[in-house]
């Protein structure tokens, strides 16, 4: 059901907030590009998740003590969307980040529709219509146009830049996590939830973080990467979560989600203007179909 639509200036003030979250998204996959060489993947997410937990914590324990009934009886998923929705997401991303354009990374990600659809057919038994189907196998196309860099013999040869799948590999890791939302604590208060996810993610990437520094790669200190990780855990973690909440609260999922697109326009944009990337026919060809087949496996009737 969708939410009450609000007046046009409030409706105008929900929609910039759903576009400035969707915004600060695109710059995490402009930012984790940038690091690459400055702050080694596991460093970006431990400290990612760190920082957002620092910042929600102080105005959430209270909810958290007051819930912690609910909290005690729902540990067990309140994990697995933690370690999901963190280390399984973030450090597959930046490792990706190292070896693929932050370009190519937002567009593959885009098909995360498509991996839920699956996954919700295959893990709670909803069934796939034809027009599914048929939207999957053209977003597929779409998804297979990028990764080959529009080059059918790289499809024959199996030959895939190894960001490439690493980037997929977080998708897969989100799509699992919304699939898995359906199962979270029912009653517990959603920057509450935030905040345990981050206890969450902190505390996994923090051993992983330790044999990363063992290994030799060591996090930079310089401003600009310590700037970088500051935007990273409060504008695209924290404030961008906050926001895109509330425009859900505001205007409902389905006309919320829509909003998720400009990340196919904002993360280009930034990256050409910030990293020199450039946008290639193939992306536009592979963006084509990845909407296109999400729009047909989601249309109605």
């Amino acid at each position: 059901m969708e939410a009450d639509a609000p007046q046009p200036q409030s409706r105008t003030l929900v929609y910039l907030m759903l576009a400035f979250a969707v915004l600060s998204w695109a710059g995490n996959w402009v930012i984790g590009r940038a690091l690459r060489f400055d702050a080694p993947p596991v460093a970006l997410t431990f400290w990612r998740w760190a920082l957002a937990f620092a910042l929600l914590a102080p105005f959430t324990w209270r909810r958290i003590v007051a819930q912690r009934d609910v909290v005690r009886r729902s540990w067990k998923i309140i994990v697995v969307l933690g370690l999901l929705a963190t280390v399984c997401q973030h450090i597959p991303i930046y490792v990706g980040l190292r070896h693929t354009t932050a370009t190519n990374g937002a567009l593959l990600n885009a098909a995360s529709p498509v991996f839920i659809m699956l996954l919700s057919a295959a893990m709670t038994g909803e069934r796939l219509h034809a027009k599914g189907i048929a939207g999957i196998a053209i977003s597929i196309c779409g998804v297979l146009t990028i990764v080959s860099r529009g080059d059918i013999l790289a499809l024959r040869a199996l030959s895939f830049n190894s960001g490439d799948l690493w980037v997929l590999a977080a998708t897969l890791a989100w799509a699992f996590y919304t699939v898995c939302l359906r199962w979270q604590p029912a009653g517990l208060d959603r920057l509450a939830l935030l905040t345990l996810l981050a206890a969450v993610g902190a505390a996994a990437a923090f051993p992983i973080y330790l044999a990363e520094i063992a290994s030799g790669q060591v996090l930079s200190t310089d401003a600009g990467t310590l700037i970088g990780i500051g935007y990273i855990g409060l504008v695209a973690t924290v404030a961008a979560y906050i926001l895109w909440n509330r425009g859900v609260e505001k205007v409902g999922p389905s006309r919320a989600g829509q909003f998720m697109y400009l990340m196919l326009v904002f993360t280009p944009l930034l990256a050409i203007v910030f990293l020199g990337e450039q946008l290639h026919l193939y992306h536009v060809a592979g963006t084509a179909l990845i909407v296109a087949g999400i729009s047909v496996a989601t249309s109605h009737g």
